[in-house]
């Protein structure tokens, strides 16, 4: 594998984990906003509640994405890009599933503090 195509790979993940927080955390803005939260609020209930279950579904997702050979090489049109994502994808949202239960049980989703 040539060094350039290990960079793009590198900036492709770093590139996932940024948009991962971005939308994550969108979503929880958007949602909440729409409850009538004030904007301070909802960013506050944004950080709170999705740092923790982001962050463990990034790392997650992203170490089966580089260890499942040829994943993170893998183009849109090759099913083993939908297979190993499918997988990752899968085993991060069932090992962060006990994450935010553990959030919501010490109050993190509690917003009027």
């Amino acid at each position: 594998m040539a060094m350039g195509q290990n960079w793009n790979n590198i900036l492709q993940t770093a590139l996932g984990i940024v948009l991962a927080f971005i939308f994550g955390y969108l979503l929880t803005f958007s949602g909440a906003r729409r409850k009538g939260v004030e904007p301070k609020d909802a960013v506050k209930l944004a950080l709170a509640v999705d740092t923790i279950s982001i962050t463990s579904m990034v790392i997650i997702d992203n170490t089966l994405e580089w260890l499942i050979p040829g994943a993170i090489n893998a183009h849109l049109h090759n099913i083993l890009f939908w297979w190993s994502e499918a997988v990752a994808l899968g085993i991060a949202f069932l090992l962060t599933v006990p994450v935010n239960r553990l959030v919501i049980a010490r109050g993190g989703h509690d917003h009027h503090h």
